[in-house]
């Protein structure tokens, strides 16, 4: 992991400083809860989260960009350049502030449009998910208690354990009526939601996970990890990389078939 391996171990360290300050307000009674302008909350850590992140950035990559979900984007300091590190402090913040323990810090490192590594650190699970490009996927609580992980091999939808976020956004997006009928036909379906339906896929726990709509901190830090565990990670439109504002992920094998029925009509609810 020669090419990446400096940069993966700041995405650690990184996340080391994120589990320290967002679990030392995890169920805080005085946790601080604001709605931002697209009325979804942000809470103390979310900010404390990113700034603190972007201050590690600040003094140890100089040349690279930064994007997050707080702050928005800051160009490198020595001046444009090909390299964006993209957070998300805390995704799951609405489980974070109602005190149930699926969320985590999302790190990115981009080259261009590429996500070249990637690492979600859950500290409320005590479990830790990271990926360079070419190099394979692991998890664990930390780097010295790894293993390496990888999708599953399951290839009929029937036989299939389907993830997805909730309902309402697919009604949004105009295919209820398709998720229903996948929701139907699998084997068995949960909404984990957030970043955890993705890192459950790339263990093979589960064979696919839908979002109709992602903004790029949602996003970028997963696809390293699904990939590089075997997964297919494309937008709705079959489209690979994280522009295209949502995300169809599955081990593969489903993968041409998922993306088919998500774009058939449905026959609507029961």
């Amino acid at each position: 992991m020669a090419r990446y391996a400096d940069d993966l171990s700041l995405a650690h360290v990184l996340a080391d400083t994120a589990d320290s300050i967002s679990m030392a307000r995890f169920r805080a009674l005085d946790l601080h809860v604001t709605s931002k302008p697209d009325l979804t909350p942000v809470s103390d850590a979310d900010t404390a989260v990113e700034r603190a992140l972007r201050a590690t950035l600040g003094r140890t990559r100089p040349r690279d960009g930064v994007l997050g979900e707080e702050y928005g984007v800051t160009e490198a300091a020595a001046g444009p350049g090909n390299r964006q590190w993209v957070i998300d402090p805390i995704d799951g913040t609405k489980n974070y502030i109602r005190g149930v323990p699926i969320w985590a810090t999302l790190i990115a490192l981009m080259e261009g449009d590429q996500p070249v590594v990637g690492l979600v650190s859950a500290p409320a699970l005590g479990r830790r998910w990271w990926a360079a490009l070419g190099h394979g996927a692991y998890a664990g609580r930390h780097t010295a208690a790894a293993s390496p992980i990888k999708v599953s091999g399951v290839s009929r939808m029937a036989d299939a354990s389907f993830c997805y976020s909730d309902l309402g956004g697919w009604e949004e997006n105009g295919r209820l009526g398709a998720m229903l009928n996948i929701i139907r036909s699998t084997w068995r379906n949960r909404a984990y939601g957030d970043f955890y339906g993705y890192m459950l896929l790339a263990e093979g726990a589960v064979d696919a996970m839908v979002e109709p709509e992602l903004s790029l901190w949602d996003v970028a830090a997963l696809i390293p990890i699904v990939t590089e565990a075997g997964g297919t990670f494309t937008d709705l439109s079959g489209q690979a990389g994280p522009g295209g504002g949502s995300a169809v992920a599955t081990n593969g094998k489903l993968h041409d078939d998922l993306l088919e029925r998500l774009s058939s009509p449905g026959i609507g609810p029961i």
